[in-house]
């Protein structure tokens, strides 16, 4: 075994933003008692998309694992907590339902508890699936708790994300950044140089300054100015399995209390959200302009929207895909640069950080690493994948036909790695369960069950299980889970007592 030879000792990150900022933490508090330099090129004539505003609870840990104090991150960035999301209008108008975090129940004699769910169901229980999650029923009541007050109680595991404010939370990741020696640089990169076999030497920015640096992150948004337009890696378009192609986002002022939830409510042509945070709303609605107007789009926003509008709507085109190669030669694409895909799920940092986590786990050296690149590429393809299966998992089974958006959906065509996950799942309720997954078997069971996909039979198993013996024991968790959750201070009093934030 041998010492690193050709090490990295200058990263350069061109792009800032949550996932430029994300980037240049995660490195400076790698290599902040290092001699590696860490840059990050930042243009001030570029406008942070700054939708993204919900989270998924992955991005705690990596708040955590930076050192990071959650309750001045929350305060800063005027976040506020989130329990899952609530679907509305989507298996039909009026309906409505709620894929939380955390897990469903727990397993009794070795079974699985929704296979014991199901069981119950199958004999004529009508108790809600919901009613067995603490997130849930925590997202129902407006409540939250204290995390070290309920251990040893029927909330101990669980888990939650945040609502926050996009552009503040970039300005936060910012200066931590900056605090532990990352080095930041105002200017636009005008010219990409590259050496005779094709990586990346230096950026020269519109002041005429030249940065080289030994590998580079592209941070740049839908511009994609290294990946992209300097390396010429394909860009793969997945709009036949996910439509929606244009958003609209408009900022209001709250007008009821702040929920722990993100809703999420299908429209005409596609969906809006709405997300509460301490001092603000911000919502959106995701379409596509086959079937309506940016001008119409605006109009359905502006009837769903809750308090008077504090910014202009906003219309942002897209593209749902990744590129093919996330990381080719001495290039790594972050964000927007890497791929997108609508923010159904919230899953838009959490790729950030997981590609992050991942390329830390395979670092490289100057040398090229066809080996590391190839792998990574892959496991990144394999997540963008999941996640477009889990989105158009709340569309394909849907039984609106009320517009030809979704009349459309009844005939479209689905990838073949989610019908297997339905043909197998229709049996006997089993999900297909892959390494590293990021949607684990609460959200397959949240959604197929909100949508009312139900499997023909539960898992002959638990035949062995004594039906009144199940049905006591169920009855009794689900009454000392809600006994907890009703004895909780609501959000609203949770955020004015520990992590209050200024009005900005």
């Amino acid at each position: 075994m041998q010492i690193t030879q050709d090490p990295i000792k200058k990263f350069v990150i061109v792009g800032g933003g949550t996932a430029g900022w994300l980037a240049g933490a995660t490195l400076g508090n790698i290599f902040k008692h290092s001699d590696v330099e860490v840059e990050l090129i930042e243009s001030e004539d570029v406008n942070i998309i700054g939708v993204g505003e919900a989270t998924i609870p992955p991005l705690i840990d990596i708040l955590e694992s930076l050192g990071i104090d959650l309750s001045e991150f929350i305060s800063a960035t005027q976040a506020s907590f989130k329990w899952g999301i609530k679907f509305e209008n989507w298996y039909q108008k009026a309906h409505s339902y709620f894929h939380p975090f955390g897990e469903l129940g727990q397993r009794i004699d070795g079974h699985e508890f929704y296979q014991c769910w199901l069981k119950l169901k199958a004999h004529g229980d009508n108790t809600p699936l919901m009613a067995y999650s603490p997130e849930a029923m925590l997202a129902e009541y407006k409540r939250f708790f204290v995390p070290h007050q309920a251990m040893n109680t029927p909330l101990a595991g669980a888990r939650f994300a945040l609502h926050l404010d996009a552009v503040l939370a970039g300005k936060y990741l910012r200066d931590f950044a900056q605090s532990i020696g990352v080095k930041r640089t105002l200017g636009h990169v005008e010219l990409v140089d590259k050496t005779l076999d094709g990586q990346i030497a230096s950026v020269t920015l519109t002041s005429g300054q030249t940065i080289t640096g030994d590998f580079f992150i592209d941070c740049s948004g839908f511009n994609s100015l290294l990946i992209g337009n300097a390396l010429n890696t394909k860009y793969l378009d997945w709009s036949e399995y996910l439509p929606c192609n244009r958003a609209v986002a408009i900022q209001t002022t709250l007008s009821d209390d702040i929920a722990p939830y993100t809703i999420s409510r299908a429209q005409e042509a596609g969906w809006s959200w709405h997300i509460p945070l301490q001092h603000r709303m911000g919502n959106g609605y995701v379409y596509c302009d086959k079937y309506i107007s940016d001008e119409q789009a605006i109009t359905t926003l502006m009837d769903n929207i809750s308090g008077e509008p504090l910014t202009p709507p906003r219309v942002i085109p897209f593209k749902t895909g990744l590129r093919e190669q996330v990381w080719h030669k001495n290039c790594l694409a972050l964000g927007l640069a890497q791929g997108f895909l609508e923010p159904l799920e919230s899953t838009a940092i959490h790729l950030v950080s997981k590609s992050l986590a991942l390329f830390v786990r395979m670092f490289p050296t100057k040398q090229q690493n066809t080996i590391l690149q190839a792998e990574f590429n892959r496991r990144i393809h394999q997540d963008y994948a999941e996640i477009r299966d889990f989105l158009v998992l709340h569309y394909c089974t849907t039984k609106r036909d009320d517009s030809p958006f979704w009349q459309d959906w009844q005939q479209r065509s689905i990838p073949q790695t989610l019908q297997q996950r339905l043909n197998f799942f229709a049996q006997h309720g089993g999900l297909l369960n892959e390494t590293e997954a990021l949607f684990q078997a609460t959200s397959w069971y949240a959604v197929l069950n909100g949508m009312r996909v139900t499997p023909m039979a539960y898992n002959p198993t638990l035949d062995a299980l004594n039906l009144d013996t199940l049905r006591k024991s169920l009855t009794k968790g689900r009454s000392a889970l809600e006994h907890c959750v009703l004895k909780q201070p609501s959000h609203a009093q949770f955020l004015r007592e520990y992590c209050p934030a200024q009005h900005p």
